[in-house]
C-alpha cells in the first residue's frame, strides 16, 4: 500500500509530466513537502522506536549539528520553545539515555548537553538508509550542481528562520 507521499507524489507526476520546468514554484514547494514528510516519516519512526517525541528528535539534531557546546538556553531557541518544555525534553532524553547533562565550566550554573556515544551510534544506525539515500542521490550530480543545492538549501533555511519572527 502506498504512503500518502508516494500517492501525492504520482499524483503530481501526472499532473506536472517530464517538461515541467525547473523554475515552476509550485512543482519545487511540492517536492519540499515531499521531502519533509518522508524525513518526518523517518523522524517519528525514530521517536516511536525510542519512546520520545517528534521535538526531542529534534533536539537531539539540534546537539548533534551545534558548532559549540548546546546550552538547553540555546536549545530552546533553536526550537522555538518554552523553558518548561525544553526542560522535559531534556528531561526525556536523559532519561532514555541520549544525552548528558555536563557542567563544564568554571561556572557551574552553566550546563552543556552532550549526546551520549552510545545513543549516537543508535541513531547512526536507524537513519543509516536515510545517509544511503542522500549519498545515492549527491552520486548523481556534479560538484557544481551540488553547490547549487546547498545554495538553495541555506537560503530557504535562513528565510524559513526568518519567517514569523522579528528579525524580518
Amino acid at each position: 500500500m502506498a504512503t500518502a507521499n508516494q500517492r501525492g507524489q504520482h499524483a503530481h507526476e501526472r499532473r506536472t509530466g517530464p517538461g515541467t520546468e525547473a523554475g515552476d514554484l509550485h512543482v519545487l514547494a511540492a517536492q519540499l513537502r515531499r521531502m519533509n514528510g518522508e524525513i518526518n516519516r523517518l523522524v517519528h519512526g525514530f521517536a516511536g522506536s525510542h519512546g520520545l517525541h517528534a521535538t526531542d528528535v529534534q533536539a537531539l539534531a539540534a546537539i548533534l549539528d551545534a558548532r559549540e557546546p548546546m546550552t538547553p538556553g540555546r536549545l530552546r531557541e533553536h526550537l522555538g520553545l518554552t523553558s518548561g518544555a525544553v526542560t522535559a525534553c531534556v528531561d526525556r532524553l536523559e532519561r532514555a539515555g541520549h544525552v548528558r547533562r555536563v557542567r563544564e565550566s568554571a561556572d557551574r550554573r552553566v550546563v552543556h548537553l552532550r549526546y551520549v556515544p552510545e545513543a549516537k551510534e543508535a541513531a547512526r544506525r536507524y537513519f543509516l538508509p536515510l545517509a544511503e539515500a542522500a549519498a545515492a542521490t549527491r552520486s548523481r550530480f556534479d560538484d557544481d550542481e551540488l553547490a547549487v543545492v546547498v545554495r538553495f538549501l541555506t537560503a530557504m533555511n535562513e528565510d524559513l528562520r526568518l519567517v514569523g519572527s522579528d528579525e524580518r
